[in-house]
Order: structure tokens, then C-alpha cells, then sequence
């Protein structure tokens, strides 16, 4: 029944243990930060800080992202993302043109040595992404994920700041 008694019913029932223990976002941030931190040691072993790791996964498979898009996924602050991006264009790893609809806008885009370092990069997360949900089977897993794109769907990010970057 989805009167809203469940989830009344889970509250009053928790309530000898800790909030936490019941609290979604609390829930989320856990295990994000637990399977995250496994790979980003990989990450880390090849020579990428983790925001240059988000950069990279954010932009495989992608024509290019504004600035402000790109600090939203790559969960990062505008400041910050420039920043990165700047070192990484140095790296040789990304590369920003002006956005074809709007000179204005600046696209950030993988170069061939960036896509050859996210090719491989993804590769392996999906490797620990599968080892991760492999406990939970194929069908709870596919279900896990989509619900988690329906959540996001549901709270979409406020739209980037100063998107010129």
C-alpha cells in the first residue's frame, strides 16, 4: 500500500535505532562514497585525481559539455572545474572550442589521448561496477539502476550559473 503508512510505519519502527540507519540521502551518500572510494584507487593509480576522473567519465561518449554542465556532473564546483580543465587541456586530455550555437559558450571536448584514457578508464569502472552488483543479481541490479536515473530524473540539478565559462 502506498498511503504513505509504510513509510510512517518504517519511521516509528527505526526509532530505537539510529536516523541514519533509515535516512535515504544519508543511505546514498554512504554507499556512493564506500563503492566510489574502491575505484578511485585505480583511478588515482593512473595518475588522475578523482575531479579529473569525473571530467573524463562525464565527457565519454559526449560531443562536448559547457562549464556549467560539465561542474554539475562531474559533481564540482564551477571554480574549480575550470581549473581542472585548464591543467587537463594542458595534459593534453581535453581540448574547448567555442560552442557552435553560441560563440559565447565554451565546449569541453576529449581529445584522442583523453578518449583513449576514458575508453580504458570506463572500462574498468564498469568492471567494478559489475563485481559491486554482482551479489545482487541481474534483474535487482538493472532494477537498483534504474530506479536511481528515476530519482535523479525526478530532482533535476538547478540549471548552471554563468554557463560561459
Amino acid at each position: 500500500m502506498t498511503d504513505g503508512t509504510t513509510t510512517e510505519n518504517q519511521i516509528s519502527t527505526h526509532a530505537s535505532s539510529p536516523f541514519v540507519d533509515g535516512y535515504l540521502a544519508y543511505l546514498l551518500a554512504q554507499a556512493s562514497s564506500r563503492i566510489s572510494r574502491e575505484f578511485h584507487r585505480e583511478v588515482e593509480a593512473s595518475g588522475l585525481s578523482v575531479t579529473e576522473w569525473r571530467v573524463i567519465a562525464s565527457l565519454a561518449g559526449s560531443d562536448g559539455e559547457s562549464i556549467g554542465t560539465l561542474a554539475q556532473l562531474a559533481l564540482t564546483k564551477q571554480p574549480t572545474l575550470s581549473k581542472v580543465v585548464q591543467r587537463m587541456e594542458a595534459e593534453g586530455l581535453v581540448e574547448r572550442n567555442g560552442a557552435r550555437r553560441d560563440r559565447r559558450q565554451t565546449l569541453v571536448r576529449l581529445t584522442r589521448k583523453g578518449r583513449e584514457l576514458a575508453d580504458s578508464l570506463c572500462a574498468r569502472a564498469l568492471r567494478h561496477q559489475q563485481a559491486v552488483l554482482e551479489p545482487f543479481g541481474h534483474d535487482n541490479a538493472a532494477l537498483l539502476i534504474g530506479m536511481l536515473k528515476d530519482l535523479i530524473a525526478l530532482h533535476p540539478p538547478a540549471p548552471p550559473l554563468g554557463d560561459g565559462g
